[in-house]
């Protein structure tokens, strides 16, 4: 049995930031705070339909770090993981959870958080032939599309 991970907050970027309909189900009423910021040395690609962080020395994504409220951190992780496809160890999840440093916007500091990016088998599909989302935000991208 493998030891629970460390009760760190999330960076989101994508369908789990504040006013997106992930959001809305799986992180309402859940967290104790989210705040703006960024995660270098990743870009972001497009899935469609949701976006997808694959780590690129040089890049930055921008989203919000989410902090659950310490009484609902499984009952978050668990549905996040499942979520995002994730699976420890297994190549074909879509995604994979890992530990970063981000950034908040708010006052520079820098802070180690659970981030998913974009599993192997993604990743390298992405590369051949994937959508770069050049701002490195899914907001931004999505506004431009859309109109809005």
């Amino acid at each position: 049995m493998s030891p629970a991970p460390a009760p760190l907050p999330f960076f989101v970027y994508g369908t789990l930031r504040p006013g997106e309909n992930n959001h809305a189900v799986f992180l309402r009423d859940r967290t104790r705070s989210e705040e703006p910021a960024r995660l270098a040395g990743a870009v972001l690609y497009d899935g469609p339909g949701h976006p997808y962080a694959v780590e690129e020395p040089g890049g930055v994504v921008r989203g919000e770090l989410v902090a659950a409220l310490p009484e609902k951190y499984g009952e978050v992780l668990t549905a996040l993981d499942r979520l995002e496809g994730y699976v420890a160890g297994d190549p074909r999840s879509l995604y994979e959870r890992i530990e970063r440093e981000v950034t908040r916007e708010t006052d520079g500091a820098s802070v180690r958080a659970w981030v998913y990016v974009a599993g192997s088998t993604v990743t390298a599909r992405l590369l051949v032939g994937g959508q770069r989302i050049e701002s490195g935000d899914w907001r931004t991208r999505c506004s431009a599309r859309e109109g809005w």
